[in-house]
C-alpha cells in the first residue's frame, strides 16, 4: 500500500510517499519539503499571502519529485492524503484542491487528514508504537497533552490557555532581536547562557489541571530585558537560557499531571510521545525522556526531519485512515480551525 501525502497548512510545502506492507512494516519512500523561512524572515513571522503563493509555485514540482524518488507513478498509488486543516486557509485550499484533482483523475481514494492528527500518529510511523500513549503536541500554533487511544480517538487532557510553546519561543526571539524562526535561535543562544541568572516564573506549576499558560512568562522576560537594557550578547544568552529552563520545567510538570490523569481515560500508556516542531528542542526532549524513565515508560520523539511539518506524516495518517475505510469525497472542506481532541465529559481525578 502506497500513499501520497501533501502538506501546505503553513510555511512548508511538502509531498511524500509512504508505504506499508502486509507484514506491518512502514517505510518512507520519499519525503520532499521546501521551507519558506527565507521568504518570511524579513517579517518576523509567516505572511499568509506569501505562503499561499509559494505553495502554488512549487507544489506540483514537489509531487513530481516525490514520485520520481519513490520510483512510482500516480497510478501506482493506493490513495491521496492531504492536510485539510487546521492552518492558514489559503495554503490549506491549495493542497486540498490539488489532492482532489489528483484523486479525481486517478480515481484513487481521497484522505482528508487533520494536520494535528498526523503529528499525533507520527510515532507509529517511526517506531511502530502501539496504542494508547500520552502525546505532548507542541508547535508554533498548538500546545496540547492528549491521550491517543486509537485512530480518531483522542482525549485532550490539557492545553494552553494563551500562547503556544512555539509561539512563546518566537515572540521571545523577536523581543531579543534574534532571527526567525525563534525556537532554534533561542535554543542556540541558551547553550552558552546561565539558566539561573534570571528568576523567571513557572506558570501553572503544581495545578491539578494539565493546562499551560505562557503569556505571563513571556511578559516577565520582557520586564527583565527592559530592566538591564541595552542588552549585551551575554545578557541575551542568559535570558534565553533562563526562559528555556522555565519552559522545560513547566512542560515536565504539566506532562506529569497528564500522566496521572491518563489512566482515567485510556488505561496504562505504552509511552510518552513528543511531536510537533517544539519536540526538536534538545532540552525539552531530555527532560521528557527523564520523566518517562521515572514513570517506567518509553520516550518517543520523531527524528528531527519529521518534527516540523512534512508530507510523510500526512501520508501515514492517510494510510492509517484508509486501512479503516475512512475515506472522503470531493466535497470535503478546507478548515482553518479543526480541533482533533476533545476534553473528557467529566473532570479527571489526578
Amino acid at each position: 500500500m502506497k500513499i501520497l501525502g501533501i502538506e501546505t497548512t503553513c510555511d512548508e510545502t511538502a509531498a511524500a510517499i509512504v508505504a506499508h506492507d502486509e507484514a506491518g512494516g512502514a517505510s518512507i519512500l520519499a519525503n520532499e519539503v521546501l521551507s519558506q523561512i527565507a521568504e518570511h524572515a524579513a517579517y518576523g513571522g509567516v505572511v499568509p499571502e506569501i505562503a499561499a503563493r509559494a505553495h502554488v509555485e512549487v507544489l506540483d514540482r514537489l509531487i513530481d519529485r516525490a514520485l520520481d524518488r519513490a520510483g512510482i507513478g500516480l497510478r501506482d498509488l493506493d490513495g491521496i492524503a492531504v492536510a485539510a486543516g487546521p492552518g492558514l486557509i489559503g495554503g490549506v485550499l491549495i493542497g486540498l484542491v490539488t489532492a482532489k484533482t489528483l484523486a479525481l483523475v486517478t480515481r484513487k481514494p481521497l484522505l482528508a487528514v487533520n494536520h494535528l492528527e498526523a503529528h499525533a500518529l507520527t510515532a507509529r510511523l517511526t517506531d511502530g508504537l502501539a496504542f494508547p500513549y500520552l502525546l505532548l503536541l507542541a508547535s508554533g500554533g498548538h500546545t496540547q497533552l492528549v491521550a491517543v487511544k486509537g485512530v480518531g480517538q483522542y482525549v485532550r487532557l490539557g492545553g494552553t490557555i494563551d500562547d503556544a510553546i512555539g509561539e512563546a519561543f518566537d515572540k521571545v526571539a523577536k523581543l531579543l532581536g534574534l532571527g526567525y524562526p525563534g525556537g532554534p535561535e533561542v535554543e542556540r543562544m541558551a547553550e552558552s547562557g546561565d539558566p539561573e541568572r534570571f528568576a523567571l516564573p513557572r506558570p501553572m506549576l503544581g495545578r491539578r489541571e494539565a493546562d499551560f499558560s505562557l503569556s505571563g512568562l513571556k511578559t516577565a522576560l520582557r520586564i527583565e530585558a527592559e530592566r538591564i537594557a541595552p542588552l549585551a550578547e551575554r545578557d541575551v544568552a542568559d535570558l534565553c537560557a533562563s526562559f528555556q529552563a522555565a519552559i522545560t520545567d513547566v512542560v515536565v510538570d504539566r506532562a506529569r499531571v497528564a500522566l496521572r490523569a491518563f489512566s482515567g481515560v485510556a488505561g496504562h500508556p505504552t509511552a510518552l510521545v513528543a511531536a510537533g516542531g517544539v519536540s526538536a528542542n534538545g532540552a525539552i526532549r531530555r527532560a521528557l525522556a527523564a520523566l518517562a524513565g521515572e514513570a517506567g515508560l518509553a520516550f518517543v520523539a520523531p527524528p528531527l526531519q519529521l518534527c516540523g511539518d512534512n508530507g510523510a506524516m500526512i501520508a501515514w495518517a492517510g494510510l492509517e485512515r484508509l486501512r479503516l475505510g475512512l475515506t472522503d469525497d470531493l466535497t470535503v472542506p478546507a478548515r482553518a480551525r479543526w480541533p482533533f481532541a476533545e476534553k473528557p465529559a467529566a473532570a479527571v481525578a489526578v
